[in-house]
């Protein structure tokens, strides 16, 4: 089987060597992450190394920023400045340290908040949409939003049935608050603020947020084998 040494690779060798199918190796062509293929007098595709070293390029970058931004990078490479990819390579590291930044945060905010007593509580100690909303920084639309995907439930004053937080539902929105900031999605919350409400807070907090920064080494990794992975598409755009 032809190698990455390979004068002509088929796009079968592109698509084994990258880890991908073989159509998936012709959208990456026709999305320009890959350089045009050049054909045979059969009308058949003939990658190079280039083809090769770009797919896996793309390949790590996705992982690291997402595949639209991958391709977006890949496609530079090829026909910009490469100090315009460099910058959006850069760019892609600062927004990984924002949430590692942000996720620190939220640690250190979710531990301190779930650990509040919540003795003595009197119906007076109940805050509306707009009063908590403008505590935690938020828009009431937002609070709305997490009161209808089941995050932060208030309860309703008769006779018009507004919202009214408790301290309970207080708590939990600026845990929620934290974690949003801190990158966790809807549906990841929606699965663990009910363990949380029920007495296991302080531990399946700490794993979400342990799974969080798995996640954010993962990504980081990533993009360390996306640079040396660009490199490589450089060095062969050179030879």
């Amino acid at each position: 089987m032809p190698t990455l040494n390979s004068a002509v690779l088929r796009t079968v060798d592109v698509a084994r060597g990258a880890g991908y199918s073989v159509q998936q190796v012709r959208n990456l062509e026709r999305d320009g992450v890959l350089p045009p293929a050049t054909r045979t007098a059969a009308g058949y595709r003939r990658y190079g190394e280039i083809h090769l070293r770009s797919a896996l390029a793309y390949r790590a970058l996705a992982a690291g920023t997402g595949p639209v931004e991958a391709k977006r990078i890949v496609r530079v490479i090829h026909a910009g400045p490469v100090a315009e990819a460099l910058a959006l390579l850069d760019a892609a590291h600062a927004r990984l340290h924002r949430e590692r930044t942000d996720l620190a945060l939220a640690r250190e905010a979710a531990a301190a908040i779930s650990a509040e007593p919540l003795a003595d509580v009197r119906p007076s100690d109940a805050m509306g949409v707009a009063a908590l909303a403008d505590a935690l920084g938020v828009r009431p639309s937002t609070l709305r939003h997490w009161d209808a995907e089941g995050l932060v439930v208030p309860g309703r004053r008769p006779p018009r049935g507004t919202r009214s937080y408790s301290p309970a539902h207080v708590r939990d929105a600026r845990i929620v608050h934290q974690l949003r900031t801190a990158g966790y999605r809807v549906d990841a919350l929606r699965t663990l603020l009910p363990a949380l409400r029920h007495g296991q807070r302080s531990h399946d907090l700490a794993a979400a947020l342990a799974a969080r920064d798995a996640d954010l080494a993962a990504r980081s990794r990533a993009l360390l084998d996306a640079a040396a992975a660009l490199a490589a598409v450089l060095a062969a755009a050179r030879a």
